[in-house]
Order: structure tokens, then sequence, then C-alpha cells
């Protein structure tokens, strides 16, 4: 345990009391004293805590809300309670139980760890740091999460939460995703790691920074830390950490044609790479199609009985924008060229196959 004492600031003789010297391990003692009162002890990977229950939980919590994540985490586990059912799954049924989660990489990414602690670990979860590290899917702060929680090694982490909470604290007024930034905060966190109850401690952390030291709102009033925090004490809480650099995002738009014999629409595997990986779509075309191109080029579908656009409405990736206008045609029967094959199915919506679909496809499914 690092005792070196951490200057904060001089002290502020403004409204607030000024800030005071605090050391590494009164820092610690802090946030475990709020984690034993306030902290959350009861989510369903704290249930039953395995390595294998913990890596699941951490691989769905990057990017994404507990809220969110349990009902994802309760389905998954019911349906690969072990590793090994895991490992032995199609990719198909795996990225299934993500469709809505987003980030399908951490899907894939899943199911090739699961295969290679099989194979390498003989289905025994690494406890090694750098071993974690190399997993896919797993990095620095994911690997510490899982050595803290899983194994009770001390180990930095450094997710949205507590960088956050580490940013606030110490007033940093750079934009977190600079490199010098990121190590800065790296550095903190690692000073302020503890040897003993780093479970705790870990998981402190992370509910602080999702329940008291939120994004928006933060509830200051009731943070164990803000004495010593430097936002709080120049009411910069509200503005630290700074927002990532505006880009302009740019805006691509797609037809996505829903074709429909009886109770069955026809999807389309997407390619090995770029977006959706792999997942099952609907055959699309280029642009906000005019009903003449869309009866042009479903021409090579058998006759037709009847074609509706539906209204146009956007899905928001990371990198850009996607207008997406539905075509939804109803067909006589099914070309022959378009039976059943390893890129193409015939999706039954009265008994549907367990495959991943994007998120906007499974709304548009579900509306039919």
């Amino acid at each position: 345990m690092n005792s070196s004492i951490i200057l904060i600031l001089n002290h502020d003789p403004g409204k607030k009391q000024g800030i005071q010297l605090v050391t590494p391990h009164r820092f610690q003692q802090l946030i475990l004293n709020w984690f034993d009162l306030h902290g959350r002890k009861n989510l369903p990977w704290q249930e039953n805590k395995t390595p294998y229950r913990v890596w699941i939980s951490e691989i769905m919590l990057q990017q994404t809300q507990v809220t969110t994540v349990i009902p994802y985490f309760l389905r998954f586990m019911q349906r690969f309670p072990k590793i090994e059912l895991l490992a032995d799954a199609s990719e198909d049924e795996v990225l299934h139980l993500w469709t809505g989660l987003g980030y399908y990489n951490r899907a894939r990414n899943l199911h090739r760890t699961a295969k290679t602690i099989m194979t390498d670990y003989h289905g025994k979860f690494p406890n090694e740091l750098s071993a974690l590290e190399n997993l896919p899917g797993i990095g620095r702060s994911t690997a510490g999460a899982i050595s803290s929680l899983a194994f009770e090694f001390s180990a930095p982490i450094l997710d949205g939460n507590v960088k956050r909470v580490l940013t606030r604290f110490h007033g940093i007024t750079t934009w977190t995703g600079n490199k010098a930034t990121s190590e800065q905060l790296w550095q903190l966190s690692e000073k302020y790691t503890p040897i003993k109850r780093i479970a705790d401690y870990t998981q402190a952390m992370m509910d602080l920074g999702a329940t008291v030291c939120t994004r928006t709102q933060p509830n200051c009033a009731i943070c164990p830390i803000k004495k010593n925090c430097i936002a709080y004490a120049k009411d910069l809480q509200t503005t630290l950490p700074l927002a990532k650099p505006k880009k302009s995002i740019p805006i691509q738009e797609k037809t996505f044609l829903v074709l429909i014999h009886k109770n069955k629409i026809l999807l389309e595997k997407r390619p090995p790479t770029g977006v959706w990986a792999k997942l099952w779509s609907l055959p699309e075309i280029q642009g906000l199609a005019s009903l003449t191109k869309i009866k042009t080029f479903c021409r090579q579908y058998s006759s037709i009985q009847q074609i509706k656009l539906g209204s146009v409405f956007r899905h928001t990736f990371s990198h850009f924008h996607l207008d997406i206008q539905p075509a939804f045609i109803k067909l006589d029967s099914i070309p022959r060229k378009f039976m059943e094959n390893d890129q193409q199915i015939w999706y039954n919506l009265a008994n549907p196959q367990a495959i991943g679909l994007p998120q906007p496809i499974k709304n548009l499914i579900e509306k039919i």
C-alpha cells in the first residue's frame, strides 16, 4: 500500500471548505466506509461469484449500464451456466442472446475467449493479469476488474466510472482520452488501489461513479470524498470530465427490404468484417430508395403482391448516423434462387430461429 501524501490543492478560503491533504490509505478508508453502508452487494454476478460469472458481467458492462445488463446477464447464465457450454455453442446462438446490447465484437470476443480457455487453460480461468490481458476482448481495466473481483488480487481499474471520480477529485481539466491524461489517471488509480479488501474497493469505486458521482447531476451532498474533491470545491463537478472534442458525424442512408412470404422474412448474413459483422440482416439498397427504384430492384423476385414504404428512422453508431427506410414487400411465393443456404434464411416469425440480429432489424421484425 502506498502511504505517501498526495497534495490535492492549497487551502481555498471560498464558500466551501478548503481542500485537505489526503493519503491513499485515508482515501481507501473513506471509499470503503461508504461502500459498507451504501455499496451494491446483491447484483446477480455477485451471487455465487466465480471468475466466469465476473468475466461475463464485466464484458457486458463495457459501455453499458447495470440496469440494462442485468436481464441479459440472467438470460446468458441460464443458457450458458458454465464456460464449456459457451465454448461449444454456435456463434449465432451467442449473438442471438447478445442482440440489443450492441458493440457485437464483445460477444464475438467472448465466444473466442471461451474457446481459448477451454483449449489453452483446460477450462480453468487464468488468474495472472498478463494472461487475462492477452485474451480477446479483455483490456487492462477489465483484466484488473476480473483480477480484483474474482481472485482478490490487487490490480487497478480505470473504467468510465473510475475515470470520472478521479478526474473530478483531482480537478483534471484535460480530456481523459488524451494519452498523457490517461496515463495520469492510471497512475492515480494505481496509487489509490489497496492490497486488502481489493474486491470491495474495486466495486466501491465503480458504485460511487455509477450512483453518486454520475455523469450528469452528481449527488455531491452524499459523496464520501467531497471534502477532498477539487471539482466540488471549484464548482466544476458538472464541467468535468471534459467532453470529447466534437467532430461532425457523417450520415449514411439505406433502404432495407422486408421481403415477406406468409409468415417468413428473407434475411442475409452480413460479411465477417464491418458494421454488424456476421449478424443476420435484411437485403439493402444504398440511399433512401424511391418506390420505382425498389420495384426495379425487386424484379429478381417472384411476383410481388404489395410494396409499402415505412417511415425513415435513425440508428446511431459511434462514428456515423444511419438513416433507415424500411420497404415492406409481400411476395406471392419464395423464388427458387432464394432458398435457404448458409448465407440466406427465411426467418419464421411464428417460430423464430436463435440467430444474431442487429437491434434495428429486430425492432423492424417485431413491428410486423
